[in-house]
């Protein structure tokens, strides 16, 4: 067991019922300070659901949630922020007909809470742009950083939505689906994206892609029906009878193939 001091984010019996339907059932959950830990299911196991409960998108029926051993159950999703607990909204995070270094420039103004104003002269953001700039090289988009957004490709449209939320400066990054919809090239750059980025930081990520969840992710939490099925490191989850039936329908073949 971990000592409490090394746990960030924990939650206590969570649950979540909608009228009759129980979408998460007394999820435990430990993320460990500094690790990638990875949040896997069939559709429809709860995952997003979860996500919404931890950014209080979702008031959960039931259960505590603690982050830096502090509740935080009754706090609203901008209290949540406040603490520095991020999370990725797909691509709807960035706006498209800004450049990738006025993206980013946004989301470094809203972690100062001066994100409103927009009237501000140029000369009072350009000390952000240092900022911007490093934090569009950490994604690998310093030589697009003044193209429109909507021009660039799908892949590194996410790249930048990671750094928007690297912006916002977070403690605990929640990762919604990160490769979702990219080719084979762009998820093997994005998860060595998120890898390079998770220095000094703890994620949090939803993810299908088991070759993404077996090459970055350290902690790895299966959930089945809104309940933990399963939790540990990669090859020992996947070699569990039990993740094995509910992915594959059989005992044969461990999570290959489960993307």
């Amino acid at each position: 067991m971990h000592d409490s001091a090394d746990l960030i984010l924990q939650t206590h019996q969570l649950s979540k019922e909608f009228k009759g339907f129980t979408a998460v059932s007394k999820v435990d959950l430990s993320v460990v300070r500094g690790s990638i830990h990875a949040l896997i299911g069939p559709n429809g196991a709860g995952k997003t659901t979860c996500f919404n409960l931890l950014t209080k998108f979702l008031e959960p029926t039931s259960g505590a949630i603690l982050f830096n051993g502090q509740d935080i159950t009754g706090e609203r999703p901008a209290q949540i922020a406040r603490r520095g607990i991020i999370r990725s909204f797909q691509i709807s995070a960035v706006f498209p007909h800004l450049t990738p270094l006025e993206n980013v420039r946004l989301g470094l103004q809203r972690a100062l809470g001066t994100s409103y104003h927009f009237w501000k002269s140029e000369k009072t953001l350009a000390p952000l742009n240092d900022r911007a700039i490093a934090l569009l090289a950490e994604v690998g988009l310093n030589d697009v950083a003044n193209e429109l957004t909507v021009n660039l490709p799908y892949g590194r449209k996410r790249a930048l939505e990671i750094a928007t939320t690297l912006a916002m400066d977070p403690e605990l990054m929640l990762l919604d689906e990160p490769t979702q919809g990219m080719g084979h090239e762009d998820v093997h750059r994005v998860a060595e994206l998120i890898k390079r980025v998770s220095a000094g930081r703890t994620i949090l990520m939803v993810e299908h892609n088991m070759s993404v969840v077996s090459t970055i992710a350290d902690t790895i939490t299966v959930l089945q029906r809104g309940a933990v099925l399963a939790e540990g490191p990669y090859t020992e989850v996947s070699k569990n009878p039990m993740v094995m039936e509910a992915y594959m329908g059989t005992t044969n073949d461990p999570l290959q193939g489960a993307h």
